[in-house]
C-alpha cells in the first residue's frame, strides 16, 4: 500500500492480483483500489460485467463481519486492463483483500506475489469457482510463487505443480494468513486414478451385429468416427454407450486436458477434482449450435469439447439441426474450437470419437425385411438431404445395421464381452504409441495422423494402390475419403499385429465406405 494527499485528505492505494478466463486461457486481472476519506461511494471501472459489479455488496458485507465499513469511505476500483471484458464473481477474494490494504488494515507487501481467486458470501465464506485449473496453471507460468483458492476446490487445485497453493474457508481465514497470524493449510497433490466407464453396458449385451461390433472395435482402437445407419432397435444407441468400455484408460495428461474443459464449464466434481473416466457425452437433437460446439458472449465450452478424449454421441442425426452439425465440420478437422467475439478470441480442444447413429428413412423401415417403408421418395431425400456430404465426408466408419432376429435375441448366445475386447484395443494402440516414442510420427492416434506420416507408416504396395483406385472410381471417394480409408486400414493392420498395411486391410476399410450409397438417396 502507498499513501499521499490530494487536497489534504489521507489517500490509500493497493492492488491486488486475480485472474478471468477467455476459453482456456487465464488472462492475469489486476485489481486497483483507491480509498479515500470523504463522502462515501464506490464505483467500479474496466469493463466489468453484471456478476463483477455486483461484487460490490458481496464484498461490503463480508468485510463488514469483519469490522470494516466500506461506507465510511470514497472508494474507486479498476480493473486493469481496462480492454478485457470480466465476468466472473472470482474476483471477489481479490477485491476485499486490496480494499482491505487500501484502508491500511493488512501489513505492508502482504499481497505481493499471491494470486487471489474466490467468490465471497454475505457472511464472508469462500465459495468454490470455475476454472481454477487452468487458471492457476496461468498464475504458475506468469512466475507467481503462492496462490490462495477456496477450499471447494481444493482436489481441483492439488493438480498444479510448482506453485504453493493455500486453501481457506472465509476471507477472515485469508486475513489472517496475510497478516502471519494463522497460516492456511497448504494443497497436498491430487492423485490421479484412471477409472472404468460409469454405468456403461458391457458389448456381452449386444446380440449378433458382428459386422458393427468389429466396426466398434477398429474405431475404438484408431480412434476414428463412425456412424450407424439401421432400423430402430438394431442395437444403434447399445452399442454407442457401450464404446467407453473397451477405450483405453485415460492418462494422466489427457485427464488434466478434459478436467480443464470441465472447470471451465463447471462440471468437475468438487470432492474428486479431476476427470477420471473418459467422458460420454449424448446431446438432445435439440441442442443448439452454441451448446453442441461451444461459444456465448463470454465463450463456454459445448458438447464436442465437453467430450474432448471421450465419445461424443449423436442419436438420430439427422434431426439436429443442420447449421449445429454443420458447425460440426472444422472441429473434427482441426480437434479445436475457435470462437472468436467482438473483444475476445477463444478456443477449446475438441478431438472426442464421434459416434453418430441415424434411420435410413423418417419412419425407420427402409430396406426392413418385414416391415414395409411408409415414407414417400420425396420424403427420404429430405430426410438425407440434412446430411451433407462434407460432414459425411469426416466420419471415418460407416456401417449398415440389419434388424435384430428375434431368435439371437432369445436364444443367442452373449458377444464377447469388453474386457476381452479392449485388450486388443491396448494392443493396436501400444503400437501406435511406439511409433511415437520412436519418432515416426506425432500423432497419438491413427485417427489423426497427417499425409506425409500416413505415407511414411503406410505404404500401399501395388495391389492395395489397385482396390483404392477402383474405390475411388465406383464410390466417387474424395481425396479426404481416400486418406480416411487409409488410415482405417493403418488401424486393422495394427489390430492384426501387422507390420505393414496389406491389401485384405484396404478391402475392409473400403467397405466401410460402402454405406455411403444409401447416403445419395
Amino acid at each position: 500500500m502507498s499513501a499521499g494527499k490530494i487536497q489534504g485528505v489521507p489517500l490509500g492505494l493497493a492492488a491486488a492480483h486475480s485472474s478471468t478466463l477467455v476459453g482456456l486461457e487465464a488472462r492475469p486481472i489486476r485489481v486497483e483500489v483507491c480509498c479515500t476519506r470523504g463522502p462515501a461511494f464506490f464505483q467500479m471501472v474496466g469493463l466489468a460485467q453484471a456478476a463483477v459489479r455486483e461484487s460490490r455488496v458481496r464484498v461490503a458485507s463480508a468485510l463488514a463481519r469483519l469490522g470494516v465499513l466500506l461506507d465510511e469511505y470514497a472508494i474507486t476500483v479498476n480493473l486493469a486492463p481496462a480492454d478485457l471484458k470480466k465476468s466472473a464473481a472470482a474476483l471477489d477474494l481479490a477485491l476485499a483483500a486490496a480494499a482491505l490494504d487500501a484502508v491500511g488494515k493488512l501489513r505492508e507487501g502482504a499481497l505481493d506475489g499471491v494470486l487471489l481467486l474466490g467468490e465471497l458470501s454475505l457472511d464472508g465464506a469462500l465459495r468454490p469457482i470455475r476454472g481454477v485449473l487452468p487458471q492457476l496453471d496461468g498464475a504458475r507460468g506468469r512466475g507467481f510463487t503462492s496462490a490462495i483458492v477456496p477450499d471447494g476446490n481444493r482436489a481441483e487445485a492439488g493438480l498444479v505443480s510448482d506453485l504453493t497453493i493455500h486453501v481457506a474457508a472465509s476471507l477472515a481465514d485469508v486475513v489472517a494468513h496475510l497478516e502471519g497470524t494463522r497460516p492456511l493449510a497448504v494443497v497436498p497433490r491430487t492423485r490421479f486414478s484412471p477409472e472404468a466407464a460409469a454405468s456403461a453396458p458391457d458389448l456381452a449385451e449386444v446380440r449378433g451385429q458382428e459386422t458393427a461390433r468389429r466396426a466398434l472395435e477398429i474405431v475404438a482402437s484408431g480412434g476414428h468416427n463412425l456412424l450407424m445407419l439401421g432400423p430402430p432397435g438394431s442395437g444403434k444407441t447399445l452399442l454407442a454407450r457401450s464404446l467407453p468400455t473397451i477405450l483405453p484408460p485415460l492418462s494422466y495428461e489427457e485427464a488434466i486436458e478434459a478436467t480443464a474443459i470441465h472447470s471451465v464449464a463447471g462440471l468437475v466434481e468438487p470432492e474428486r477434482g479431476i476427470v477420471a473416466r473418459r467422458p460420454f457425452r449424448a446431446p438432445h437433437h435439440s441442442v443448439s449450435d452454441a451448446g453442441l460446439v461451444g461459444g456465448g458472449d463470454f465463450p463456454r465450452p459445448g458438447e464436442v469439447s465437453l467430450a474432448h478424449h471421450g465419445v461424443l454421441f449423436l442419436d438420430e442425426l439427422p434431426e439436429f439441426r443442420r447449421s449445429a452439425l454443420e458447425s460440426l465440420r472444422q472441429p473434427l478437422e482441426d480437434g479445436a474450437v475457435c470462437i472468436v467475439r467482438a473483444r475476445a478470441r477463444a478456443w477449446f480442444p475438441a478431438r472426442p470419437v464421434l459416434v453418430a447413429a441415424m434411420n435410413r428413412c423418417p419412419c425407420g423401415n427402409l430396406g426392413h425385411p418385414s416391415r414395409p417403408c411408409r415414407c414417400t421418395q420425396k420424403a427420404r431425400r429430405g430426410y438425407l438431404a440434412r446430411l451433407s456430404g462434407p460432414l459425411l465426408d469426416r466420419i471415418d466408419v460407416h456401417v449398415g445395421l440389419p434388424p435384430v432376429e428375434v431368435d439371437a435375441l432369445v436364444r443367442g448366445k452373449p458377444g464377447e464381452c469388453s474386457e476381452s475386447v479392449r485388450a486388443r484395443v491396448l494392443v493396436a494402440r501400444e503400437r501406435q504409441h511406439a511409433r511415437v516414442a520412436s519418432g515416426l510420427v506425432g500423432a497419438t492416434s491413427n485417427a489423426t495422423l497427417s499425409s506425409s506420416e500416413l505415407a511414411r507408416v503406410a505404404p500401399l504396395d501395388s495391389e492395395s494402390e489397385r482396390l483404392v483406385a477402383g474405390a475411388v472410381d465406383r464410390l466417387g471417394l474424395s481425396a479426404r475419403a481416400f486418406t480416411k480409408v487409409v488410415r482405417v486400414a493403418r488401424t486393422i493392420a495394427d489390430l492384426e499385429g501387422s507390420h505393414a498395411v496389406r491389401a485384405p486391410h484396404i478391402a475392409e476399410a473400403i467397405q466401410s465406405r460402402i454405406v455411403d450409397r444409401d447416403l445419395s438417396g
